[in-house]
């Protein structure tokens, strides 16, 4: 009996020592890819910071885009376009996309159309930014025979709306059923229960993909190649080609002239630290909201 225990113990502590290093090489394999990726961010970010900051000027806000070579010269109308197309985007693309989100999660669950629909949120999400540009370019830009911000605007819409479609259908989907059926047994119509209960619980993790939809939008050059295109001069008119930050950044940094160049990090630079700061301040308004 004695032996029979002895052994019995021996084999635990043998699983034991072979689950503690089993343990510890995945940790080691965690520890390490997580510190693999955080050190090519964090290199990104010292590049970024330290040449974005030597091109960075008070002329850089003030004045428009140079021509090559010249000594003054800023992103003052690439800069105002970024927010103008960035901004209408958005505000076009979230309703459309939380409606959606909230049709998926709360009526089409099992329906054929909630099915249809999934589908091609998913096609949309995962097809290039480029397709999307093409596809407003044959079917704008050709009708109006001229690049425009409203082809620019309706490019990043499109691209806005899948991403808040998806994040709006998870997050209500964490929900609890219990919230909505102590709503229901106190009366309340369904249409409320979605705007006060469900959507008011899930309003931190549907502003996050507000947010990872708008960072997404913030870099986007591609689809702005085929819609906006650029335009050197300062312009708030939308039906004619205008600069946007991350045109103006491609065109410049693939160009020889090293005043452009240091407008294209200034112009990285801006582009990273207002993702970041729109991050950080969602963070602060919301972390004890949840």
């Amino acid at each position: 009996m004695a032996t029979a225990a002895s052994q019995l113990h021996a084999k635990r502590l043998a699983m034991h020592a072979k689950r503690k290093r089993v343990n510890m090489v995945a940790l080691t394999l965690s520890l390490g890819a997580m510190a693999f990726g955080l050190f090519w961010l964090m290199w990104i970010l010292f590049e970024t910071v330290v040449l974005g900051l030597g091109g960075l000027q008070l002329a850089t806000f003030t004045e428009m885009t140079p021509p090559p070579m010249a000594e003054t010269g800023g992103l003052a109308n690439a800069i105002f376009g970024s927010l103008m197309m960035v901004g209408l985007a958005t505000l076009l693309g979230t309703p459309i996309g939380i409606m959606a989100g909230i049709y998926l999660a709360e009526y089409g669950q099992r329906t054929w159309l909630g099915s249809t629909v999934r589908f091609i949120n998913d096609i949309l999400l995962s097809a290039p930014s480029i397709v999307v540009g093409l596809f407003i370019y044959g079917l704008v830009v050709t009708r109006m025979l001229t690049f425009s911000g409203y082809a620019g605007i309706l490019a990043l819409a499109l691209i806005v709306i899948p991403v808040v479609i998806r994040t709006t259908e998870n997050m209500l989907s964490l929900i609890p059923n219990a919230l909505r059926e102590a709503a229901y047994a106190l009366g309340t119509p369904k249409w409320k229960v979605i705007i006060s209960v469900t959507l008011k619980s899930a309003r931190a993790g549907v502003l996050t993909g507000i947010l990872l939809a708008l960072a997404r939008i913030s870099g986007e050059t591609a689809p702005l190649l085929f819609t906006a295109l650029s335009n050197q001069f300062w312009t708030t008119d939308l039906s004619k080609p205008m600069a946007t930050l991350p045109v103006t950044i491609f065109k410049f940094a693939m160009s020889p002239y090293e005043n452009w160049q240091k407008l294209a990090w200034a112009g990285v630079f801006i582009i990273t630290m207002g993702v970041l700061a729109l991050n950080i301040l969602a963070r602060v308004l919301f972390k004890n909201k949840h």
